[in-house]
């Protein structure tokens, strides 16, 4: 672990973010090429693939940990669901009408949450969590985490989020997902 640094953490909207798509890359890359989820590079293309597309809903928020030196280390997205939203439709399980009913304001889809390996334990992600809610008007937080990923499992239960099934993210991939949500009001 590196010595106590200090570190920046700016919210951003989706073209400021698009503007810094190579640092969100970045710890992407790093962070998800890790034990459980064994990323590869064809994986992170995949997932930035997407981000464009992402970063161009109007609801899309962002948040992005830099050191003084503005080295990259930590970063979270997502936007508000569509009532469309094809999410609830990737549960092993299903939920009831009223947990899954979308209004494109109810919830907000946490895409991604990561540090990279040498900053983590120093209180980084939960920052990255706070900063991207801060002021949100949605109801809710909904998320899908790998269980295999114990550390990160634990830091949202620890936040308040609780797990209301399991899903393959994306339709795909043999690894289920646990989904979990956190109420904010």
């Amino acid at each position: 672990m590196r010595q106590q640094e200090t570190f920046a953490i700016a919210r951003m909207d989706g073209p400021a973010a698009a503007q810094v798509e190579d640092a969100f890359r970045l710890i992407y890359a790093e962070a998800f090429a890790e034990s459980p989820y064994n990323e590869t590079e064809d994986d992170v293309a995949a997932a930035f693939r997407r981000f464009p597309a992402q970063a161009r809903k109007h609801t899309f928020r962002a948040a992005l940990a830099r050191t003084d030196d503005g080295e990259p280390v930590g970063m979270a997205y997502g936007f508000l669901l569509d009532p469309d939203t094809g999410w609830w439709e990737e549960l092993t399980e299903p939920v009831s009408d009223d947990l899954r009913r979308e209004d494109g304001l109810r919830t907000f889809g946490l895409m991604e949450l990561a540090v990279r390996g040498p900053w983590r334990g120093q209180g980084i992600a939960r920052r990255l969590h706070e900063t991207l809610l801060d002021s949100m008007e949605a109801e809710r937080v909904l998320l899908n985490v790998h269980p295999g990923g114990k550390a990160a499992s634990a830091a949202y239960r620890a936040w308040g989020y609780r797990k209301i099934g399991e899903a393959r993210p994306w339709g795909t991939g043999e690894d289920l997902h646990d989904v979990m949500i956190l109420d904010l009001h």
